[in-house]
């Protein structure tokens, strides 16, 4: 990213700025709910569904697949926003999220698993993969990574 991309006075780009003012949004938006669980779990489920709208073609039609594939293979997890990407969660803690190529103008979307996820293989193991479209064997692969990670 050149210079001029970014902001010389707090050194973020203004996507990522952006993304910092959905993540102090949403935070707010939780506070403020006060409704019951399944009120609060079908207005985050709705969100969700309103980003994965918002993006580009390519970028919808990965985070579409991935939704579907944590919809079958974790219906534990819970859907909502974070940083305004789509993310699926365990008791409150995020357990993997999708990142849009088109958010900070990347060449690759990502798939992401957060600490809460239980992928552990030894004293290394990867948290997070580049997905420039989704085939028949990358969605294999996939729902056994969101199998893994949901416990």
């Amino acid at each position: 990213m050149s210079t001029a991309e970014r902001n010389t006075k707090s050194g973020f780009s203004a996507d990522e700025r952006a993304a910092m003012r959905a993540r102090a949004a949403e935070l707010k938006a939780e506070a403020r709910k006060g409704k019951s669980p399944e009120e609060k779990a079908a207005i985050d489920r709705q969100e969700l569904v309103d980003a994965i709208a918002g993006m580009n073609d390519s970028d919808r039609a990965i985070a579409q697949g991935i939704d579907d594939i944590v919809r079958s293979e974790a219906p534990q997890l819970a859907s909502k926003t974070w940083y305004g990407f789509p993310a699926y969660t365990r008791d409150g803690k995020v357990v993997l999220f999708f990142k849009p190529a088109g958010k900070f103008k990347d060449r690759y979307a990502t798939l992401g698993f957060e600490s809460a996820a239980q992928l552990d293989d030894g004293q290394m193991w990867p948290t997070s993969y580049a997905i420039l479209s989704l085939t028949k064997a990358d969605e294999k692969r996939i729902a056994d990574l969101v199998r893994r990670a949901a416990g």
